[in-house]
């Protein structure tokens, strides 16, 4: 959501670590400790949602950053 400009280097390094590298960018982990402690650290540049399925035979949830920007032509195809 937010760019990594002005940000320490421990946290844009987490961002990365993230696999984020662009605004907008959309990335699927599982959900774990590991991952929500990351988030936590930078939860005011990054957003949150839960995935829409859950792993299979799993029962967890996915934790991804933000919904996809729609396409051009998705987009039109909604005007229409």
């Amino acid at each position: 959501m937010k760019s990594i400009i002005g940000l320490s280097p421990k946290q844009e390094a987490t961002v990365h670590a993230l696999g984020l590298r662009h605004i907008r960018q959309v990335v699927e982990h599982d959900d774990t400790p590991t991952i929500r402690g990351m988030i936590s650290h930078v939860v005011f540049a990054v957003a949150v949602e839960e995935g829409q399925g859950a792993e299979a035979g799993t029962g967890e949830p996915k934790a991804s950053r933000a919904s996809r920007p729609k396409k051009k032509a998705e987009r039109s195809e909604a005007k229409s």
